[in-house]
């Protein structure tokens, strides 16, 4: 008889790990008594936490982005690793979309500068060609 128990038993597991004989007929406990809220917490923030320091210690993230991504990790912002990791990549584009901005904007300010100082140079040199022109041709006053 045992060992027909044990073979019941064993079919019984089998099952349950595709995921029958669990519904709620079968259930005693409360969901938080059958799988602690608690659990999934510690179990999310090492995932989030552990994902974190490898990004730092491969350098894709700096310390600054580790710090706030981990305090907003700590406050219930990111659901799960892949949200994590498309928030970090979004974080990502988005700095290096700025700094080729950034980048734009110094060298469109160096070459309009560059060319305003040509202009001003131009402008000089017409005006210094003028003033000798007209020193030039300007008649000698008798004294």
């Amino acid at each position: 008889k045992q060992w027909y128990q044990r073979r019941v038993r064993g079919k019984n597991r089998e099952a349950r790990r595709m995921g029958r004989h669990t519904g709620a007929g079968k259930r005693k406990g409360t969901a938080n008594a059958r799988m602690p809220e608690k659990v999934i917490w510690m179990r999310r923030m090492r995932v989030l936490r552990r994902l974190l320091k490898k990004y730092r210690e491969d350098k894709k993230i700096d310390k600054h982005m580790y710090h706030a991504l981990y305090l907003q990790s700590k406050g219930n912002i990111f659901k799960n690793k892949r949200v994590l990791m498309e928030h970090i990549h979004k974080k990502k584009a988005e700095s290096a979309r700025l700094k080729t901005l950034q980048e734009q904007a110094e060298a469109r300010r160096n070459r309009s500068k560059a060319a305003h100082e040509r202009k001003q140079a131009r402008n000089a040199q017409k005006h210094a060609e003028i003033f000798a022109h007209i020193e030039d041709n300007a008649p000698e006053e008798e004294s």
